[in-house]
C-alpha cells in the first residue's frame, strides 16, 4: 500500500519567546524534495539567544554571509509553496515565525501551515514522540537544521501511520 507523505514544514529561530524571529526554514514537499533556506536578519531583528545558537549552530555572522533576505525567502516560498497545505510539529512557534518572516516581506503568505496532527490518530500521536526519536538515532544526521528535521519529520509521519492501519 502506498501511503502519502505530507508536505512538512520547519523553522529554526534566533530563540524563542518575544523578539524571537526565523533564521532557517526548511519544507519537503510530497514527493520528499527539500528545500532550505537561511534568513539574513531584518535590521530591526535584534533578539539573539546564545542558548538557541548552541541548538542550531547557526550564527548570526553566517546568515549575514549566506542567508538570503525576508522577502527573498518569502517570495520563493510563495513561488514553491502556492496553494499548499504543510503541516509542523511546533505549529504555534512555526506559524509565529512565519507571520513574522511575511510582516517583514511586506507580502501575503500565499500557503497555509496546520499542526500535523490533524492528521493524526491519538494512537498516532502517541506514537510520535518515540519514533522521532528513533529516528534520530538511526539515520544518524544533524539536528535542529530545518532541512534535516523536515526529513526525518515526513519519515516519522510514514513510521506511525504506516505501524497503524
Amino acid at each position: 500500500m502506498d501511503i502519502s507523505v505530507p508536505p512538512i514544514i520547519d523553522l529554526e529561530a534566533s530563540g524563542f519567546g518575544r523578539g524571537s524571529y526565523p533564521i532557517e526554514v526548511g519544507f519537503a514537499l510530497e514527493d520528499r524534495m527539500v528545500h532550505s533556506f537561511l534568513i539574513k536578519p531584518a535590521p530591526t531583528w535584534l533578539h539573539w539567544s546564545v542558548e538557541a545558537e548552541l541548538i542550531h549552530g547557526i550564527s548570526r555572522e553566517q546568515l549575514q554571509e549566506e542567508g538570503m533576505t525576508p522577502r527573498e525567502v518569502a517570495l520563493k516560498m510563495n513561488e514553491i509553496l502556492r496553494g499548499k497545505t504543510l503541516y509542523s510539529d511546533a505549529w504555534s512557534f512555526d506559524s509565529s515565525w512565519m507571520g513574522r518572516l511575511f510582516d517583514e516581506a511586506e507580502l501575503v503568505q500565499r500557503f497555509r501551515i496546520e499542526t500535523i496532527n490533524k492528521l493524526l490518530t491519538a494512537e498516532q500521536m502517541e506514537a510520535w514522540h518515540d519514533t522521532k526519536k528513533s529516528l534520530w538515532h538511526t539515520m544518524n544526521i544533524e539536528r535542529h537544521r530545518a532541512a534535516n528535521d523536515v526529513q526525518v519529520l515526513q519519515e516519522t509521519f510514514l513510521r506511525v501511520t504506516a505501524s497503524t492501519v
